[in-house]
């Protein structure tokens, strides 16, 4: 049996909208106050809202994908899960200067460490950063656009978009975070004869390149033409919190 505050998220969402078979109203207005169009998130405004945070991952463990969830459906759900759980892992220890900051004493690489941690629920299971990355979003969908989507609360990760994703826009928000993230120049430098880009596109090329090269996938957003002999350099990951970047 639900209990009563169970009961009360439930009706909550029910009555404010869905996207697919869960609503995302409750992160969607989040976003709007606490994070600029440019992606620099007020962490102290989420701090004051951080019942509201839980009560949504709280409704998100209550509601998970189901098989015959359409893919948008699971990939807006993934998506958000993965950004609301950033935002309350940096918000239950705020202030910090980094995510990196929050690795355990105990740091054994790709096995305990702040991705690997286990602090959120998912179906009522335990549920980490990486899994929900590596495991589901990368590993389920065959979607190279989410790594512009899910942020990492670091300078140098694509910004936190101030709006949830949600079934009906959800291409058209992918395109439009892949768009920004490739053209805005603190993230990639682009000249059509040499390119700077983010190590996002070192980590994870094979995701870029299933149905052509690398420059190629860059071709499909870049507002400048790039020679497909384009000297590549990539550039050093800021891991410094995205409260800072100013609109620019």
């Amino acid at each position: 049996m639900k209990t009563l505050s169970s009961l009360i998220i439930t009706i909550f969402f029910i009555n404010h909208g869905v996207s697919g078979d869960v609503s995302h109203e409750i992160w969607d207005q989040l976003l709007k106050m606490y994070v600029t169009e440019h992606g620099v998130v007020n962490y102290e405004g989420f701090l004051k809202d951080k019942q509201k945070i839980n009560e949504y991952l709280a409704y998100l463990n209550q509601n998970p994908p189901q098989d015959e969830w359409k893919t948008h459906e699971k990939l807006a759900f993934w998506i958000n899960t993965y950004n609301a759980a950033t935002v309350k892992l940096i918000v239950d220890n705020y202030p910090v200067q980094s995510i990196q900051d929050l690795q355990p004493t105990l740091r054994i690489p790709f096995i305990y460490d702040v991705w690997h941690k286990e602090f959120f629920k998912i179906g009522g299971k335990d549920r980490s950063l990486d899994e929900v990355e590596h495991e589901i979003l990368r590993k389920e969908f065959d979607e190279p656009r989410i790594h512009f989507a899910i942020n990492c609360a670091s300078v140098s990760c694509p910004k936190l978009r101030n709006e949830a994703y949600i079934v009906e826009k959800l291409d058209k928000q992918l395109d439009a975070q892949t768009w920004y993230f490739i053209n805005t120049k603190r993230y990639n430098q682009v000249l059509p004869h040499r390119i700077k880009i983010s190590r996002i596109f070192l980590w994870f090329v094979g995701d870029f390149t299933k149905n052509g090269t690398l420059i190629d996938f860059l071709n499909k957003y870049s507002d400048v033409k790039i020679e497909e002999n384009a000297k590549i350099e990539y550039l050093d990951y800021n891991w410094e919190l995205n409260n800072t970047l100013g609109d620019v």
